[in-house]
């Protein structure tokens, strides 16, 4: 199995046709063709269903394509890495994220670092809480930003952060005029949450459970904006992490504290053993004074207290959550006016 081969395999996927990968990696039809026949006859199954010119990944081409790309990833880093050995420049500072974090936490805390503390560059990817762990396992990412669980050996947890989720509405919703949502209240309603059951929906079926409130789940969804955009289209209560509700400004939304502790937790890791830049050494600190800023009722726990948290020997705390900060929707210049 050789590189181009797998490049070929990608940019066919990427393209949904031969002669579109060509062009992609500007090689030739045949040379693309070709490449992709050898690497079935190395694997010994087919990739792709031939119709004419165009192709049809089959079911084994999408499994072998998340781990092809993940490793053409890992390449990739390890080119820029060596350029920039070679011309004595300062490498890139390589961010996984998963997508609540991704788009609210992390751009915040680039704003907030001083000029002289920043990196050539950055590369921030979007990922799933696993990918995330296994990005900075591999030490294809420098700084991972990740939901628990996340005690894997070979991990550098620095920090964990816990803070309560909300529930997010349309701004006309009758209940948006309340500070504080009971779960009760939502028992006939329409709910639009995550669906990794081994993260945060696992407190949150749990939560509902204690409440004797048989929640309606309508939609789960893999990222917690999409749940926001559903409550925004108005089909649903969104129940979502606090950065995504609260951090992130939607217009049309307002975000309310539940009268129940929900509680969301998420770490900041490294690669163990990795000697760490300066660079990542002051993202670090900013993700952290980032995170005390953008999010009301945060507390900081250290790595060592995971378990607990994951146990909820400490999450569930017994106090109730202060209502976030007030949101208003936006208002339309017309409205403005």
């Amino acid at each position: 199995m050789e590189l181009h081969q797998l490049e070929a395999f990608s940019a066919v996927m990427s393209a949904g046709s031969v002669t579109g990968a060509g062009e992609l990696l500007g090689r030739s039809q045949p040379a693309v063709t070709r490449q992709i026949q050898e690497l079935e006859a190395d694997l010994g199954y087919a990739l792709f269903d031939r119709h004419g010119p165009r192709v049809t990944p089959t079911r084994l081409a999408f499994l072998l394509y998340e781990e092809v790309e993940r490793s053409l990833v890992g390449l990739r880093a390890i080119e820029a890495r060596a350029r920039a050995l070679g011309d004595e420049t300062a490498e890139p500072v390589r961010i996984a994220a998963t997508p609540s974090l991704a788009a609210t936490l992390v751009p915040a805390a680039l704003a907030a670092l001083p000029d002289h503390a920043h990196a050539p560059h950055y590369q921030l990817r979007s990922e799933s809480a696993e990918h995330v762990v296994h990005e900075v396992l591999a030490g294809t990412a420098d700084v991972g930003v990740v939901t628990l669980p996340m005690a894997h050996a070979g991990l550098d947890v620095h920090w964990i952060a816990q803070t309560p989720c909300v529930a997010v509405l349309p701004a006309g919703d009758p209940l948006a005029a309340q500070p504080r949502i009971a779960l009760r209240d939502l028992a006939q309603r329409r709910i639009v949450t995550v669906a990794n059951r081994h993260r945060l929906r696992q407190r949150i079926d749990a939560a509902f459970a204690a409440a004797r409130v048989d929640a309606r789940v309508f939609i789960e969804t893999n990222a917690s904006l999409n749940a926001v955009m559903a409550a925004r289209a108005g089909i649903g209560i969104g129940i979502v992490d606090p950065a995504t509700g609260i951090a992130l400004p939607v217009d049309g939304v307002v975000a309310r504290a539940l009268d129940v502790d929900i509680p969301f937790a998420f770490g900041v890791a490294t690669p163990a053993g990795k000697t760490r830049t300066a660079a990542v050494d002051a993202l670090l600190d900013a993700l952290r004074r980032t995170t005390r800023a953008l999010l009301d009722d945060v507390i900081f726990h250290e790595a060592a207290a995971h378990d607990a948290l994951l146990r909820g020997d400490r999450l569930r705390s017994g106090r109730t959550p202060p209502a976030p900060r007030p949101t208003r929707p936006r208002r339309s210049r017309k409205e403005a006016a």
